[in-house]
């Protein structure tokens, strides 16, 4: 059998999800909702005792479930009213240059959010910008010319539907 030119190194080791209640998945829907929401209505809308609820929260936030709290923005509001997902295909798979490719992608101005993904492409980069012109020289300047780039598919978003992961 021929050796694979571009070999992967492993990964890292898979991560147990840490086990979660109703009430966690309660706390985690109503949070995802309103991330702003003291701990008393917090506790009231799940049904459990304020100091139960704190200890909740801290216990999600030590297990990594919790991760943060962000605020939702208004794209259009601040001066960025398109959005796209661009579709990109890479030369080559090295695990080092699809990790550094991410990296660099999620650090540009304008992006949403970066997604190593399988299939017939690698990544999907959601982006916003000002106005089409600035899309075009956002894909062009910062992905097409980049070294190791063989495609690139830009596909307009039209609207978002945002999901509720726990309700």
């Amino acid at each position: 059998m021929p050796k694979n030119p571009h070999p992967l190194t492993p990964g890292p080791a898979p991560v147990t999800p840490p086990l979660l209640d109703e009430v966690d998945r309660a706390i985690l829907a109503v949070l995802v909702e309103d991330g702003r929401i003291s701990n008393a209505a917090l506790a009231r809308s799940v049904g459990i005792a304020e100091s139960t609820c704190v200890g909740r929260v801290r216990s999600l936030r030590e297990r990594g479930v919790i991760t943060g709290f962000h605020a939702s923005v208004d794209l259009a509001r601040v001066g960025r009213p398109l959005q796209a997902v661009v579709a990109i295909r890479l030369a080559g798979h090295d695990r080092g240059q699809v990790e550094e490719f991410g990296e660099q992608m999620a650090a540009l101005p304008g992006v949403l959010s970066a997604a190593n993904i399988s299939g017939a492409d690698d990544f999907l980069v959601h982006v916003s910008a000002a106005s089409p012109e600035d899309l075009r020289d956002f894909v062009l300047d910062n992905i097409s010319s980049r070294p190791g780039v063989n495609h690139v598919q830009t596909s307009l978003v039209f609207r978002e539907h945002p999901g509720r992961p726990f309700a």
